[in-house]
């Protein structure tokens, strides 16, 4: 999806699926973790008031649409988490696994290393790569 898009923006916009068929309205919007770009959307069906998450890559929004590469009935049988909280790893993982995504192939940080006896381990914990800027030393 386009990455300069607000994902304010996308909240209450209507989504449709690789047919075209109307799936529903985009309740909220997932941001990843790490990045804070728009990862995943909650749809709200109308089928019993309930929301389906939808990957927002490689879904489009164009002309105030939302186009989500999927057949309704995948997006409809979508894990249902509820929604207003936060994903945890594994409930992301159930997404990436039901809509056959695969998983970023961001590397790894490596452990910290052990605390020395009587040492209280340290929080600070590198996350990723801040985006823009390049590895330094490279």
């Amino acid at each position: 999806m386009q990455t300069d898009i607000d994902p304010r923006s996308l909240i209450g916009r209507k989504a449709f699926d690789r047919n075209g068929a109307k799936i529903g309205t985009v309740d909220e919007v997932y941001l990843d973790d790490a990045t804070g770009a728009p990862e995943w959307a909650a749809v709200r069906t109308g089928l019993f008031s309930r929301d389906a998450f939808v990957p927002l890559e490689p879904s489009t929004f164009a002309d105030d649409v939302l186009r989500v590469p999927y057949e309704r009935s995948l997006i409809k049988d979508a894990p249902d988490f509820g929604v207003g909280r936060h994903l945890s790893p594994e409930q992301e993982l159930q997404l990436y696994h039901h809509y056959g995504l695969e998983l970023s192939s961001a590397p790894e940080t490596p452990a910290p290393p052990p605390s020395p006896a009587g040492e209280e381990p340290s929080t600070d914990r590198s996350f990723g790569r801040i985006a823009g800027r390049e590895d330094e030393g490279t």
